[in-house]
C-alpha cells in the first residue's frame, strides 16, 4: 500500500537529487577539464533540481491572472541584505527576453554561478529568516535545519568554470523535468547491498515522478483541446471576414460598373440633345428622373460599404480578444501545472491536521469524563450538605426558645430576689448562688448559640462555594456539547478526507500493480526462453544421466494472473510481496520462501528455487555423490 510523501519525505528526497546533481556535475567537469556552457546536460539538470528546491514550500499569492507562486520573489531579497548582488539583479532585470517571474529567476541563478558567489547570496538569506517567512512555509526547505546543508552543499560549485550566454535563450517556457538517467548511469557497478538500494530509491522516485508527469499531462490534453475549440472558432472568424471581404469587393466592383452606365448614359445624353433639339424638354425631364434613381441608388450603396467597413473592424476587433484569450489560457495552462504541486502539499497538511483532529478527539473525550466526575462528586457534597443545614435548622430554633425562657426565668428570678430581700433576709444568700447558676448557664447557653451559629455561616460559605461551582460545571458543559459538536463536523471532514485518501492510493496501487506484473512478466519470460527441456549431467565419478527439465517431469510453468497467494506460506501478494518463480517446479512463492540459489541442468548459473526443491536437490546430489 502506496503512501503519499510527507514534507519531510520532499525534503530529503530533494537533498539525494541535489546531491547527485552535484556529485555527477563535478566529475563530469573535472574529467572534461573545460568551461560548461549551457548545453552540457549534467548543468542543465543541476538547475532543474535547483529550481525544484527553491520551489519547495512557497506560499502561493493571489493577483488579478489568479495564483502565483514564483521563487524570483526571496532572491530579490539579495539585492537589499547583500549591495553586492546590485550588479547582477539590474543585469537579470535589463534582459529584454524575459517577461516572467520564472524566467528572471533561472536567469539570476546562472549569473550567480558564473560568479561563482551562488552559496554566498543564498546563505544571506538564510541568515534572514524571518524575511524568508513570507515567502515560504514553515516546513520549506529553506527554513529548516537542512537548508544550511543545502548551501554548504552549493559551496563545491565554486571549483567549476561555467560561460552561459543568456541571449535567445527562451527561459520563460522552459519545462523543468528532471532526467534520472544521467543518476542512474553514474552508480558505480560495485555489485551489492547498497547499490541495488540506491537503484531502488532512484527508481522508486523516477515511478512518482512519472505518475505525476502523466496526471498533468491530462491536464495538458484537457487545455489544448479548449485551445483547439478556440482555433476553431478562431478559422471560422476568419472565413466570416475573408467572405465580408469578398463582398466588399463585389460592392467597389458594381459602384465601377454603376459609374461606367453612368458616364455611357451621359454620353447618350448629350448625343440626343445635338440630335433632338425639339424633344429636349420631354429628354431632360425623363433623364432627371433617371438621375434621382441613380444618386438613390448610389446612396445606398455608400451606405453598406459603411456597413460593412464597419462590421470588418468589429471582425478584427473579436480577433484581437481571441487571441488575448489564447495568450491567458497558456498562462492558465502553467498555473495548472503549479496548482497540481500544490494540491500535493496541501494533502501533506491535511494528513498532519488529520491527527492533530485525533489528539484533540482524546483529549476533549477525557476531559468530557473528568467533569462528569467532578459533577457528580459535587452533587454528592451538596446533597449531604443539605441535610446537613436541615439537620441544624431545627436545633438552633430550639436553642433560641431555650434562651428565651432561661432570660424570662432570670428576670421572674431577680424580682423574686429583690421581693426575699425584702421579706426574707436570711435567706438572700441562697438566691444569691441560685443567680450566679443560672448566669453560669446563660453564659454556657450563649457560647453553645455563637458556636451553632458559626458553624451555621461556615455551611452556608461551603454552600455558595457549591453552587458557584456548580454554576462553573454547567458552563463547562455548555462548552463541552459546542465542542461535540465541532468534533463531530470534524469527524465529518475526517471521513471525507479518509475517503478522498483511499481512492488515491486505490489508483496508485493499481499502477503499482501493473507496473511489477508487467515487470515480472519481462523476466518471466527472459528466463523461460532460456530454459532448455533436456540436459545431460556428468558426475564425478564418471557416470552420466538424463535429467529432464521442469516440463518433462510434469510441472507446468504458472503464470503470474492465476496465483494470488504463496504456495508454502498462503501469504497474499501486493506490491511489497511480489512474485518469484521457482525454476525447477515452475510454482511461484514469495521472496522468503524461495531465497535460495542452486545451479540447474537447464540454467548453468545459480537461480532461484524453492525451499522444497532446495532441499529435494540436495538430497539427490548427496546419494548420487554416496
Amino acid at each position: 500500500m502506496t503512501l503519499k510523501p510527507t514534507a519531510m519525505d520532499d525534503v530529503v528526497n530533494l537533498m539525494n537529487m541535489m546531491k547527485l546533481s552535484i556529485k555527477v556535475l563535478i566529475q563530469s567537469a573535472l574529467s572534461l577539464g573545460r568551461i560548461l556552457d549551457s548545453d552540457y546536460p549534467p548543468l542543465q539538470q543541476f538547475f532543474v533540481v535547483m529550481e525544484h528546491c527553491l520551489k519547495h514550500g512557497l506560499k502561493v499569492k493571489k493577483s488579478f491572472i489568479g495564483q502565483t507562486k514564483s521563487f524570483f520573489g526571496p532572491l530579490e531579497l539579495v539585492e537589499k541584505l547583500c549591495p553586492e548582488a546590485a550588479d547582477l539583479a539590474t543585469s537579470v532585470k535589463s534582459l529584454p527576453e524575459l517577461k516572467t517571474p520564472v524566467g528572471r529567476g533561472r536567469a539570476w541563478l546562472r549569473l550567480a554561478l558564473m560568479q561563482k558567489r551562488l552559496a554566498d547570496y543564498l546563505k544571506v538569506l538564510l541568515n534572514h529568516k524571518d524575511l524568508l517567512s513570507e515567502f515560504y512555509e514553515p516546513e520549506a526547505l529553506m527554513m529548516v535545519e537542512e537548508g544550511a546543508i543545502f548551501v554548504g552543499m552549493l559551496v563545491s560549485l565554486n571549483v567549476i568554470d561555467a560561460n552561459l550566454c543568456l541571449k535567445g535563450e527562451d527561459l520563460d517556457s522552459q519545462v523543468g523535468v528532471i532526467d534520472f538517467s544521467l543518476y542512474l548511469k553514474d552508480v558505480p557497478n560495485t555489485g551489492g547491498d547498497k547499490q541495488h538500494e540506491e537503484i531502488t530509491v532512484v527508481l522508486d522516485q523516477k515511478h512518482y515522478v512519472e505518475e505525476l508527469n502523466g496526471h498533468l499531462s491530462c491536464m495538458v490534453g484537457d487545455l489544448q483541446i479548449k485551445v483547439d475549440s478556440v482555433e476553431r472558432t478562431n478559422l471560422k472568424l476568419m472565413e466570416e471576414l475573408a467572405a465580408a471581404i469578398d463582398r466588399i469587393k463585389s460592392l467597389q466592383e458594381e459602384q465601377q460598373q454603376l459609374q461606367q452606365e453612368n458616364t455611357q448614359i451621359c454620353e447618350q445624353s448629350k448625343r440626343s440633345v445635338a440630335v433632338r433639339k425639339e424633344d429636349t424638354k420631354l429628354e431632360l425631364d425623363t433623364y432627371k428622373q433617371s438621375r434621382q434613381g441613380l444618386d438613390e441608388m448610389y446612396n445606398e450603396i455608400w451606405h453598406q460599404l459603411k456597413e460593412e467597413k464597419r462590421i470588418c473592424m468589429e471582425l478584427e476587433k473579436e480577433l484581437k480578444l481571441q487571441t488575448g484569450m489564447k495568450t491567458e489560457m497558456e498562462i492558465a495552462m502553467k498555473l495548472l501545472e503549479k496548482d497540481t504541486h500544490e494540491k500535493q502539499d496541501a494533502l501533506g497538511a491535511l494528513r498532519q491536521q488529520l491527527d492533530e483532529v485525533k489528539a484533540i478527539h482524546l483529549q476533549l473525550f477525557d476531559k468530557v469524563k473528568s467533569a462528569e466526575t467532578s459533577v457528580q462528586l459535587q452533587n454528592e457534597l451538596i446533597s449531604s450538605l443539605e441535610v446537613k443545614t436541615n439537620y441544624l435548622i431545627p436545633t438552633s430554633k430550639e436553642m433560641e426558645q431555650r434562651l428565651q425562657e432561661l432570660e424570662k426565668a432570670r428576670q421572674e428570678a431577680e424580682e423574686k430576689n429583690q421581693k426575699m430581700k425584702c421579706e426574707f433576709g436570711g435567706k438572700i444568700k441562697s438566691s444569691e448562688q441560685q443567680l450566679e447558676e443560672l448566669g453560669r448557664q446563660c453564659s454556657n447557653l450563649d457560647r453553645e448559640l455563637k458556636s451553632e451559629k458559626e458553624q451555621r455561616q461556615n455551611l452556608q460559605q461551603e454552600l455558595q462555594q457549591e453552587n458557584d461551582k456548580i454554576c462553573l460545571l454547567q458552563t463547562e458543559l455548555q462548552q463541552m456539547t459546542g465542542l461535540k459538536k465541532e468534533l463531530q463536523k470534524l469527524e465529518d471532514e475526517k471521513k471525507q478526507l479518509q475517503k478522498l485518501c483511499e481512492e488515491q492510493e486505490q489508483a496508485l496501487q493499481e499502477m503499482g500493480l501493473h507496473l511489477s506484473q508487467s515487470k515480472l512478466k519481462m523476466e518471466d519470460i527472459k528466463e523461460v526462453n532460456k530454459a532448455l527441456k533436456t540436459t545431460f549431467i556428468l558426475y564425478p565419478c564418471g557416470q552420466t544421466s538424463v535429467i529432464l527439465g521442469s516440463e518433462s517431469e510434469g510441472h507446468s510453468w504458472l503464470k503470474d494472473d492465476e496465483v494470488t497467494d504463496c504456495k508454502q506460506c498462503q501469504k497474499e501478494f501486493s506490491i511489497s510481496r511480489r512474485k518469484h518463480h521457482c525454476r525447477n517446479c515452475g510454482d511461484i512463492f514469495c521472496n522468503n520462501c524461495s531465497n535460495n540459489e542452486l545451479s540447474l541442468p537447464s540454467y548453468p548459473k545459480p537461480v532461484r528455487v524453492c525451499d522444497a526443491c532446495h532441499t529435494l536437490l540436495l538430497q539427490r546430489c548427496s546419494s548420487n555423490a554416496s
